[in-house]
């Protein structure tokens, strides 16, 4: 009841003033905030990378039990200057629409203005319905007297007034629904800019669920942030300046004493109370962000439940949330109850206390009877935006943590940043890369690769083989720069380098780098779109005829011609539509469209079968024809006619040579390659799962 009109009022005499929500409007057209780059920055000089705020609404709102805290970063509840800094990093949005905020603002005032005039016009309206005497002392029947007595000319001022408020609060979000969404366009926009600049380390830390929404939540915040601080707040203060000082001017200094104590009770109750609640929202929004968490990370794991037999596992741990979740709703529930019923109270007590000392003066002569439903309309028409009070605290309180939340993912660090002097890769023909004494690991405790060197000359293809672990995946992961050369909290110096054609990665930008590398992996993760757009993905404004002829180069042109939709077949979540063999294929097919100087194969025909693995195999060869070419295998029938193979072991290179001298070697690459074709022939390769080669050892 604490968020909601308390049906105290006439309908037929007092005003409709409904509390309004922020807008939340469709997506719109481009707006100012995202054209030619004028999107103005927020980042600032970041801190170490911190989790957003986990605090959550302070109190009962409209969308009270609807705001789960996400679950992607966390960190203590923020403090009361990081919140408002939020909100001072939202104003540049802001400033590309003053003029439109300030239209915004004078549609509000004069909204404000017809609706404290419309109580005055009813006091009019009564006293001259009922004037001194009676309405009989005209001597004419009371149909009459009304008919006579009616003041036309009031009861349409009434009912303008009444027009012109909703009118102008109209207006106001009409002229206002561009800023907004311009506004929050411009944040989400580079929010998602830069996520996308982040790390791989922080996407494969992340929760997915809890991150999106951080992000859903966050420009939820900036609107209705906006939209109740700047168009609230203001007018309820001038609304309830302009009343009290109607009561001042026409009765006596009790009415507006008795206004003000109401007022200071009502605010301070809310804030006490409120404030306490924080705490059982917080515990409740964790307990929602670990349902949702639990949820979400199940049903991305679907086959991997159902291989298992699992369901019943996760229903249990999933109930367990929900368990949690509804002992702290039903504990947020009374606390709500309880402020709202304090705050009932406390209008009940000065609704009555004003009605009482009114009509006392009625009663003496000192006031008129429309004076007392001039009252009784002030007070009610009072009691809305103080009860609404109530609930732009809460909102607001929850807008500054949703916003802060997210500029703190704005605020994490970039782990692989380009240097101020950074200079665009250009290459003209395949390139050399280099490995010049190379160290990583992805943490300080565990070094994955150690002092790796080797030269991939340009135009020539490379080849790594080796048990799983063994970091070959991690070049193609080094090459594409998503970490840095060395381990976490080691100096660059003592971490060797990567270079092509003799400039360090680091030294490049990364965007250009990126342009000239393609890569099919071992695993391939789809769009949830069309094949056509998943094939179009590795060069975007090539044409429907060039993914045809990728496709066919793939050999997966065929398979795609005989489905009912063709190229507009939609491969489903993550790709989960096809097999891992048609997946694979149509990764080999972007990459061939994308026809960049450097390839990486990262076991690029692991998901195939035998026929079609030597005809892709015979494609990809011609491709890399003149390009500089890693490929990562565990099949080593699949790397014989590189022109160097490297045979790595616990991150460090134990053989190189060709396929043939290491097999008369009678060396490590010797004993993996009679492992792997025992009892089948050197002629056919087995079909084992990418770092299974293991399961084709006899007993």
């Amino acid at each position: 009841m604490g968020d909601n009109v308390a049906h105290l009022q006439c309908p037929s005499l007092l005003p409709s003033y409904p509390p309004r929500a922020p807008p939340v409007l469709p997506a719109r057209t481009l707006t100012r905030a995202g054209k030619a780059g004028r999107v103005p920055t927020l980042m600032r000089p970041s801190p170490p990378a911190t989790a957003a705020a986990s605090t959550d609404s302070p109190g009962p709102s409209p969308c009270d039990d609807a705001a789960p805290a996400a679950a992607g970063v966390k960190t203590p509840a923020p403090e009361a200057h990081a919140n408002w800094s939020a909100l001072r990093r939202l104003l540049p949005y802001l400033w590309q629409y003053r003029w439109r905020v300030a239209a915004a603002l004078a549609f509000m005032v004069a909204a404000k203005l017809a609706t404290v005039s419309v109580p005055l016009l009813l006091k009019e309206l009564v006293d001259t319905l009922v004037p001194p005497g009676g309405p009989n002392r005209l001597g004419l029947p009371e149909a009459g007297v009304a008919l006579v007595v009616l003041p036309l000319g009031l009861l349409l001022a009434y009912g303008a007034l009444r027009f012109c408020t909703a009118l102008f609060t109209e207006l106001r979000e009409l002229v206002f629904a561009k800023a907004t969404e311009g506004a929050t366009r411009a944040i989400a926009l580079q929010v998602f800019g830069h996520l996308h600049d982040l790390s791989l380390r922080f996407h494969l830390q992340r929760q997915t669920g809890g991150l999106t929404r951080d992000i859903e939540r966050g420009v939820r915040g900036v609107q209705s942030l906006v939209s109740y601080l700047l168009y609230s707040i203001v007018p309820t203060i001038l609304e309830v300046t302009l009343v009290l000082l109607l009561l001042g001017l026409k009765f006596d200094l009790w009415f507006v004493w008795i206004t003000l104590a109401a007022l200071v009770l009502y605010v301070f109750f809310t804030l006490r109370v409120t404030e306490w609640r924080m705490e059982l929202r917080r515990h409740m929004n964790e307990a929602e962000s670990l349902s949702q968490s639990r949820a979400i990370d199940s049903l991305l794991n679907y086959e991997t439940v159902k291989y298992f037999g699992n369901e019943g596992f996760e229903a249990q741990r999933y109930d367990a949330a929900l368990e949690g979740l509804q002992r702290t709703r039903l504990k947020t529930q009374a606390t709500l109850s309880l402020l709202n019923a304090g705050q009932q109270l406390i209008i009940a007590l000065a609704l009555v206390a004003m009605l009482w000392r009114a009509t006392e003066g009625v009663l003496a002569g000192r006031m008129t009877l429309g004076d007392l439903v001039m009252i009784n309309a002030f007070m009610i028409q009072l009691y809305i935006p103080l009860n609404f009070l109530g609930v732009l605290y809460r909102e607001i309180r929850q807008g500054l943590i949703d916003v802060e939340r997210l500029f703190t993912l704005l605020d994490s660090q970039r782990e692989i940043a380009d240097r101020p002097d950074a200079v665009e890769l250009r290459l003209q023909q395949a390139p050399e890369i280099r490995f010049e004494d190379v160290h990583f690991g992805y943490e300080r405790e565990r070094e994955i690769l150690r002092g790796l060197s080797f030269t991939i000359p340009a135009g020539q293809t490379v080849a790594v083989v080796g048990p799983s672990g063994a970091g070959k995946s991690t070049l193609a992961r080094l090459l594409y720069r998503f970490y840095e050369v060395g381990q976490p909290g080691q100096g660059p110096q003592a971490s060797g380098r990567i270079t092509i054609d003799g400039l360090d990665l680091r030294a490049c930008t990364q965007a250009s780098l990126r342009r000239a590398i393609g890569i099919v992996p071992q695993d391939t993760v789809l769009f949830n779109d069309s094949i056509e757009y998943n094939i179009l993905y590795g060069r975007p404004d090539a044409g429907p005829e060039e993914a045809r002829r990728a496709a066919q180069a793939a050999h997966i042109h065929d398979f795609i011609s005989a489905l009912p939709q063709g190229y507009q077949t939609a491969v489903g979540e993550r790709g989960l539509k096809l097999s891992g063999g048609e997946k694979q294929r149509v990764a080999i097919a972007r990459t061939l469209l994308k026809d960049p100087p450097i390839l990486i194969f990262d076991e690029a025909t692991s998901a195939l079968d035998s026929a079609n693995e030597r005809a892709i195999q015979a494609e990809l060869r011609q491709v890399a024809r003149n390009k500089t070419t890693l490929v990562i295998a565990h099949r080593l029938s699949t790397v014989v006619d590189a022109h160097q193979i490297l045979v790595l072991e616990q991150g460090r290179i134990v053989e190189r040579g060709r396929h043939a001298d290491l097999l008369a070697a009678g060396g490590r690459y010797a004993q993996m390659w009679a492992l792997q074709h025992h009892g089948a022939g050197a002629a056919s390769p087995s079909p084992e799962l990418p770092g299974h080669e293991a399961a084709t050892i006899p007993p």
